[in-house]
């Protein structure tokens, strides 16, 4: 069993319905996974599967629920996060489990990666932008918007680039092994 642990947050975003295939990609990398979800996101996403493959609770709802029966982070990586989790958790607002903990990755002392996924027009607006700079001010990496989407809309979502754009910021030996699968 690895011993590096990533707390993956999802919002309600299209990529969060594929969260099992970068899970595998997480696991192939050597890491374990800790699953928060928005509430809205929870209702796009089969979670008994998700406990399931991970061997975990989910986390779906408001924040303060189930005590602390998960292992400590070594990275969170919120991937998807929306336009409006972006803007909320640059305005410190904990209005969910997710939102909570994305609050309190500054205490982690963590590498914290997001990778933003909102469509053009909301990404357009000006609020957006000033979030993504606020949290990139604050020490979150900002992958780019849209990065593990497909060529075309029926091919699936490409959680390889993600993986991929993932520096090597773990101490014990970077974000994992390269992974081949696509």
């Amino acid at each position: 069993m690895p011993d590096r642990v990533v707390y993956l947050i999802g919002s309600a975003a299209p990529p969060v319905r594929d969260l099992g295939t970068l899970i595998t990609h997480l696991h192939r990398a050597g890491w374990r996974v800790c699953v928060f979800v928005t509430p809205t996101a929870a209702s796009w996403v089969d979670v008994d599967a998700l406990v399931a493959q991970t061997g975990f609770p989910v986390r779906t709802g408001q924040p303060g629920g189930e005590p602390g029966i998960l292992p400590d982070p070594d990275l969170i990586l919120a991937c998807p996060v929306t336009f409006n989790t972006v803007n909320k958790w640059a305005a410190g607002i904990s209005d969910n489990s997710a939102l909570g903990l994305l609050n309190e990755t500054f205490g982690f002392m963590v590498p914290t990666y997001a990778m933003p996924y909102a469509k053009s027009t909301l990404a357009a607006h000006p609020a957006f932008a000033e979030s993504l700079s606020r949290l990139r001010s604050w020490g979150v990496n900002i992958l780019p918007n849209e990065l593990v989407q497909p060529t075309e809309k029926k091919d699936p979502f490409v959680w390889k680039h993600l993986t991929d754009a993932l520096p090597a910021m773990d101490p014990r030996g970077g974000f994992g092994k390269p992974d081949t699968g696509a």
